[in-house]
Order: C-alpha cells, then sequence, then structure tokens
C-alpha cells in the first residue's frame, strides 16, 4: 500500500503567512492531482500553543532565524506561526482535502519543535503517524509539501527509520533555502529515500 503524506500545507507557511515558503503556493495542483492516486491520504498539521519556545518572540534579544538551545538541540528561532485555532494554521483554501483520513499534529509541547510528521525533534514524543501507517498496511510513502528543507526532510528521515520505502516528491515541494535543501536532500539519500518528479506518478 502507498500512501501520501501532506506535510503542514498551512496558511502561515503560503505567501501571505507568518513564516512564507517562496512559492510555497505553486505546489498545491500537483498535490490535488497527486491525491487520487495513492491508497491512502493524510495530512500533518504544525499546531503551536501561542508560548511556543520555537518563536523569536518567546526569546529577549533574540531575532528571527537566530539560533538557541531548546531541550539540548539546536533550535533556529521563527516567527510566530501556525498558532492554534488561528487562521494561519489551517490548511490552505486550495488543498483538496475530501480524500484525507486523517491529520496528524505537531509541535503541541511548548518546550520542544516539532519538524517531523511523525515525533518532535528530541524523539521524545511519537505522533502515532507510523502506527497510523503500518496499521494501513502501508509499506510505501509519499512525502509533498511544506518547507522541504524542514518539516518534509525531517518527515522523510524518519519515514525511513520506520522502515518505509521513502519518496520525496521534489516539484511538489519548496525549500525555505536551497543550501540548506541540498544539505537535508544528500541525507536522505544516503540512508535510501529516492527523490522523484510527479511527473512520474500522474503521466
Amino acid at each position: 500500500m502507498k500512501a501520501l503524506l501532506l506535510i503542514d500545507i498551512q496558511n502561515d507557511f503560503i505567501p501571505g503567512g507568518a513564516l512564507a515558503v517562496p512559492e510555497g503556493e505553486a505546489i498545491l495542483p500537483i498535490v490535488n492531482a497527486l491525491q487520487p492516486h495513492f491508497d491512502v491520504v493524510v495530512a500533518t498539521q504544525d499546531w503551536h500553543p501561542a508560548h511556543h519556545k520555537s518563536f523569536a518572540s518567546q526569546h529577549t534579544g533574540k531575532e528571527v532565524f537566530d539560533t538557541t538551545q531548546l531541550n539540548g538541540l539546536e533550535q533556529v528561532l521563527w516567527p510566530d506561526h501556525c498558532l492554534q485555532g488561528t487562521a494561519g494554521a489551517e490548511f490552505s483554501p486550495q488543498l483538496e482535502m475530501n480524500r484525507v483520513e486523517a491529520i496528524f499534529r505537531k509541535g503541541t509541547d511548548p518546550q520542544i519543535d516539532s519538524y517531523s510528521g511523525f515525533y518532535d525533534n528530541g524523539h521524545l514524543k511519537s505522533t502515532a503517524l507510523a502506527e497510523y501507517l503500518k496499521g494501513k498496511d502501508v509499506t510505501d510513502v509519499y512525502l509533498v509539501g511544506l518547507a522541504a528543507d524542514f518539516c518534509v526532510a525531517f518527515t522523510a528521515l524518519d519515514a525511513l527509520q520506520e522502515g518505509f520505502k521513502t519518496y520525496f516528491i521534489e516539484d511538489a515541494t519548496r525549500a525555505i533555502n536551497a543550501q540548506g535543501f541540498e544539505k537535508a536532500k544528500a541525507q536522505i539519500m544516503a540512508k535510501g529515500g529516492q527523490f522523484i518528479q510527479s511527473t512520474r506518478l500522474l503521466s
């Protein structure tokens, strides 16, 4: 069974949002076209409490994109984004949701960030996404969404660790930083992940 994982396709990550990924809206037609080609479609949703420690606003003297230590891990400090219950945390209105079977929320613990759809950054707490997919007999996961160099990349690495055949649909993602994405791509490929274009599935 093949699953399509829609990673954080939320208003705050799309141009006009609080943490906009350049050209983030460009993936939407591709993501919508891909969905009927999969047995299972699930989504992840960044869902932060207002005082999340990954926000630069919570650290005196720190600017957005500075780094600090959070729970012993290096942490990029972000603008406030995807606050629980706000319009910015909602899925893009252009994203078709009728095939989405389940939504896995992440980043809910104010003390630690959660890029991956499977675990927080310290691997302290699971979202139960792996168990859900295994319960559906999913063997292969395909990733799309935002941002390629953070949440999609970390989800891909955890998918590989969980034993899934992992495919990164490159043209259905966008990165915050091109250099950061190339580094993440090398890590994912070194662990057995594959990078493909959507045309391979749509043609």
